[in-house]
């Protein structure tokens, strides 16, 4: 019989049965926690309906979680699984988990300190940090509040402009950032009915668009100077348009004119073609995954191309509506030979998001194929209700969740979970 080896997540665990408060966002449960947040957001209920909500019907985003549950887990017993890591390394890098925080934009509307918290809270968790080019603080800042050992990666929505374009690259390189990731499905903005309805669009009001105003390309096109602000919380989009329109305030004036110009260039419309990753290419030097792949052939287009990894992704169901789940999307990726062995030899590294809400889902993700997961809406729950500390238990329990319920499948290393899902899982139809 084995001894028990202490890690950071079982001390975790220990320790939640120790304490004598409650957890900062009142529960463990993930949907207790989405509630949770809601109720504090209701206020401001445009916000948390930007951040949370889908496009069209919502199908897509429903879709992805129904996918996770036609996926049972079968668990083997045993096996010695007393001692356990989850360590894993990625393009020649070792993280603690593969876990890491998906990119999200304007964390600004749902917390006074936005960005900064969510990178401090990865930093203190030992996770991976994807900055998002919507964030509401500069890429300077998010580095900062990240410090000189959190990891992180840079997520682009690709300028219409070179010259932008370079300049974001360059400076996410000088701030730290060993990655890039290139998000494919949002060239503009998907149908989301809950933002139509109110005309809730925060770039338009200067929100979300830091990374431009502190970008002194884009600035010195306009005829300004670089500024690394920090937005107001809450945020009120109809107190700047009414500063704007009907008093003719200039600083409110020109945040709405930048702001139109930056989703003018971020979210342009002009959709990009395969032959122009090989500008990216040319400028990045690193690592470039990209994020929106749910086609077999695109991913084994992105080999052909030399690019490094992929995000199997839907955007959480935000651009497309009646798309198929990710996690199923997944499965017919990871059926391609061709993937498989780029992946074997180290060619193209498989990463997933979309649907993760526990340690469970990691698990089945991971067994399904994926190297890493992505997690999104549950830590901006946690950010909306109690800031970094808020985000730090969302990333604490869900790699402890996995930590836990691998031992509990028969598996001490989570290595060993990729590309099992002919022994772990079984697809049980609705």
């Amino acid at each position: 019989m084995s001894t028990v080896q202490s890690t950071q997540w079982m001390k975790y665990f220990g320790d939640i049965y120790g304490r004598e408060k409650s957890p900062v966002l009142g529960s463990f449960a993930v949907k207790e926690i989405e509630d949770t947040a809601r109720e504090v957001m209701k206020d401001h209920l445009p916000a948390y309906m930007y951040t949370f909500g889908s496009a069209g019907t919502c199908s897509t985003d429903a879709e992805n979680r129904r996918a996770f549950n036609r996926w049972k887990i079968v668990p083997a017993m045993l096996r010695d699984c007393t001692n356990r890591s989850v360590e894993t390394t990625i393009f020649g890098q070792k993280f603690n988990a593969p876990l890491f925080i998906a990119p999200i934009g304007v964390q600004g509307i749902l917390h006074a300190d936005g960005e900064l918290a969510t990178a401090r809270a990865a930093a203190a968790c030992g996770i991976p940090y994807i900055m998002s080019s919507a964030s509401s603080r500069s890429i300077e800042d998010v580095a900062k509040a990240n410090g000189p050992n959190g990891q992180r990666w840079y997520q682009l929505y690709w300028p219409r402009t070179d010259e932008i374009t370079i300049s974001l690259l360059n400076r996410a390189k000088a701030a730290g950032f060993s990655a890039l990731v290139i998000t494919l499905d949002t060239m503009l903005l998907g149908w989301r009915p809950h933002d139509l309805d109110t005309a809730y669009i925060p770039f338009f009001y200067g929100v979300g668009i830091q990374v431009g105003l502190s970008d002194p390309v884009f600035m010195k096109q306009h005829g300004y100077e670089p500024v690394h602000e920090t937005t107001k919380f809450p945020f009120k989009p109809e107190e700047i348009r009414d500063a704007a329109l009907k008093e003719g305030d200039a600083n409110a004036k020109k945040a709405m004119k930048l702001g139109k110009e930056w989703l003018g260039q971020t979210n342009s419309g002009s959709f990009r073609s395969w032959e122009d990753l090989q500008f990216i290419k040319d400028h990045w030097d690193g690592p470039i995954i990209l994020k929106g792949i749910q086609r077999t052939s695109d991913a084994e287009k992105a080999i052909d191309m030399g690019i490094h990894g992929i995000i199997v992704s839907n955007h959480g169901g935000r651009q497309v509506d009646g798309a198929i789940g990710s996690l199923d999307a997944l499965a017919k990726i990871m059926r391609s030979q061709k993937i498989i062995q780029a992946q074997a030899k180290g060619d193209l590294t498989v990463l997933f998001d979309s649907g993760i809400r526990t340690g469970s889902d990691v698990i089945k993700a991971m067994a399904m194929g994926a190297q890493g997961v992505l997690i999104a809406r549950p830590y901006m729950y946690g950010l909306a209700t109690a800031g970094q500390a808020g985000v730090e238990q969302i990333l604490m329990q869900t790699v402890t969740d996995m930590h836990i319920t691998m031992g509990l499948c028969g598996y001490s290393d989570v290595n060993d979970l990729i590309g099992k899902r002919d022994e772990l899982l079984e697809l049980v139809d609705d």
